[in-house]
């Protein structure tokens, strides 16, 4: 069983500045065919101060960061048992490309299922 005492625990600061080549081949790999996602001029006129970052891309920052792993690690878990279940997420605004974003994630709730054979780590990230 996972420990329940690193409910609340804030895991580490993940950062990234956004850059227009990234962007452009995330928009791509999850099939985005808007053109503010990759055509800076379509962005401009769209409102966009450069090209914006699909909403899933910061998740990505926190990926590349290593929170992940670092959580998985504190938490004891190895990699095979895991199961990514379900995301959400919510915009406030655009970041676009030339942004430097910051995530902090912590660990929201650890929970069993099933008398205990399925274990739910929830993290939240801002």
């Amino acid at each position: 069983m996972i420990d329940t005492k690193w409910i609340g625990h804030e895991l580490p600061l993940a950062w990234a500045t956004l850059e227009r080549g990234r962007l452009r081949f995330f928009a791509q790999a999850i099939g985005e065919t808007d053109p503010v996602y990759s055509d800076v001029d379509a962005a401009r006129a769209a409102g966009y101060a450069d090209l914006p970052a699909p909403p899933t891309f910061l998740m990505s920052v926190d990926l590349d960061a290593g929170t992940i792993d670092a959580m998985l690690a504190l938490l004891e878990v190895p990699l095979a048992r895991i199961l990514h279940g379900e995301q959400g997420f919510t915009c406030h605004r655009a970041v676009c490309a030339g942004d430097t974003v910051t995530v902090r994630s912590r660990i929201a709730d650890i929970h069993a299922k099933k008398g205990g054979a399925l274990e739910f780590i929830v993290k939240t990230a801002e």
